[in-house]
């Protein structure tokens, strides 16, 4: 069920289910369902001018298109705009194959709903975007003064003026002159929170969302109910191979990579102190923090966890950390207010490799002392790893894997290297030619589709193989299945060895 709008409709935003295409058979039970953060922030930013929003969540209310469609029609919105982030860095292009699919849909049934893009994907290529023929609008950043400059319109005059949007004029597309993001000392007022009670839920608020298999203990019966929420926004680092922070452009140069646009910006703690007691009172105990920085400033992370203690609020969260910025005396305050989790982005196990994709960013540290300390403790480590760097090869390769094995933490991500739209890497391969996914599943690491880069001294298939075969000797090693039951279970054990069972098919491997 979906609560109800108070309200004449100006917008609804719609969160569209690409889950199918971008894991295959692993989404059907152990992919997560994310609450949607920017579909919740948007929406709360515009019920605090007076606008009258709702959300639709197809991916977790699972839905067909056509009823997706009805319900949107039924609402009788202004505008309906497409969130399309996603909490890895790919899925904002992932996601795109859904929308895509969604929108045309609805554009075919009930043309006169004009229609917005919004998201990293669409912050990268904005022209690319409004070209499709089902989108009317696009946001150029992450969208919260623009789509508010924009509903102060009609949606057909004078919009020329509106700040921060692309639109079609005779066939063309323009794109305005920008508009910025919210800055540090507006973040409590222009972004004041998370729009909860718009959520769908079958029996109870937030119970068609689930965590990470992991983040659970490998038990499917703690999964839900879940949320996940952001405490900081963007990054200070510049990776060759992320794009995250492509959404804070406020320049519409075509050649603008997250580079050129990193920063973070912090709501007060006291501030998303209420939010986390407004999940607490929805009896919510399994939480991600998503902030891809959020072991960085301890200014920030401090106050905000002992305020989590001082009132006595009781999660099971993860959060990322650096694997060159972990502080080890503040391990036991992240670990008694509920993190558990800590996720570390190794990425690969051949120090020159990491450093030459990470600009030099990260700091010439010992990988296992670090993982050591942290799992001493008392914590459960997701480490993640990335094969087919450009520089990579056969041999480092199977250092990252080699390294993988060694560490044998709880639990490990492994991807393909992608040159995701708005990173660095995306501008360097589109110059010098590099063949690229022409579908937005051809981004997605798990898709059947997916495609990821060539190195230097392998092809495409060759690092596809590589990881994929990768992935199953971890899973299937017997010292962490060990492990797994040792710490979680003979269940959870079991558990891990379905998931192992699932195989995913690739068309370049075909």
């Amino acid at each position: 069920m979906t609560k109800a709008p108070s309200r004449p409709l100006d917008v609804v935003f719609i969160e569209a289910d690409s889950s199918g295409l971008a894991y295959q058979d692993l989404g059907k039970v152990f992919a997560a369902i994310e609450t949607p953060t920017w579909s919740l922030l948007l929406a709360q930013s515009c019920r605090a001018k007076g606008y009258g929003v709702a959300i639709l969540d197809q991916n977790a209310e699972k839905i067909t298109d056509r009823a997706a469609v009805e319900r949107i029609n039924e609402l009788k919105p202004r505008l309906a705009v497409f969130v399309v982030y996603g909490q890895n860095p790919n899925s904002g292009t992932t996601n795109m194959a859904g929308a895509n699919r969604l929108c045309r849909t609805l554009k075919v049934a009930y043309p006169e709903i004009k229609t917005c893009f919004v998201g990293s994907h669409t912050s990268a290529l904005p022209r690319e975007v409004l070209a499709l023929p089902w989108v009317d609008f696009v946001l150029l950043n992450e969208g919260v003064y623009a789509l508010q400059n924009l509903l102060r319109t009609n949606l057909k005059d004078n919009l020329g003026a509106v700040l921060g949007i692309g639109r079609k004029v005779d066939g063309d597309e323009i794109l305005n002159a920008p508009q910025s993001v919210v800055p540090q000392d507006r973040m409590d007022i222009d972004l004041p929170g998370y729009a909860w009670d718009l959520l769908p839920y079958d029996r109870k608020p937030l119970d068609l969302y689930r965590s990470h298999f992991w983040h659970a203990g490998f038990l499917h019966e703690k999964r839900t109910p879940f949320a996940a929420i952001y405490t900081s926004l963007g990054c200070r680092f510049a990776c060759d191979f992320c794009m995250v922070n492509i959404v804070n452009r406020t320049d519409n140069a075509a050649e603008i990579s997250s580079s050129d646009s990193r920063s973070m910006r912090f709501w007060s703690p006291d501030f998303i102190t209420k939010e986390f007691e407004k999940l607490a009172s929805l009896r919510v105990e399994t939480v991600r923090i998503a902030d891809e920085m959020f072991f960085l400033d301890r200014r920030h992370y401090e106050p905000l966890l002992h305020n989590i203690l001082d009132r006595s609020l009781e999660f099971r969260m993860w959060s990322y950390a650096r694997v060159d910025t972990v502080r080890q005396e503040a391990l036991d305050l992240f670990l008694r207010a509920g993190i558990g989790w800590l996720a570390l982005g190794i990425e690969a196990g051949n120090q020159t490799v990491r450093k030459e994709v990470s600009k030099g960013s990260f700091r010439d540290i010992n990988i296992r002392e670090v993982v050591g300390g942290i799992r001493e403790r008392g914590f459960n480590v997701i480490a993640n790893y990335i094969f087919g760097f450009p520089d990579d090869s056969i041999e480092t390769m199977q250092e990252t894997l080699d390294l993988a094995l060694e560490l044998c933490t709880e639990m490990a991500n492994m991807y393909p290297c992608q040159a995701l739209p708005g990173s660095p890497l995306h501008h360097t391969a589109r110059q010098r030619g590099w063949k690229l996914p022409d579908s937005p599943e051809g981004f997605a690491f798990l898709s059947y589709e997916t495609l990821p880069l060539p190195t230097k001294h392998l092809s495409a298939p060759q690092v596809l193989r590589f990881r994929d075969d990768a992935w199953q000797a971890y899973f299937s090693y017997e010292p962490y299945l060990r492990l797994v039951e040792s710490k979680f279970g003979e269940q959870e054990r079991r558990n891990v060895e379905e998931m192992a069972k699932i195989r995913l098919r690739r068309r370049i491997l075909e």
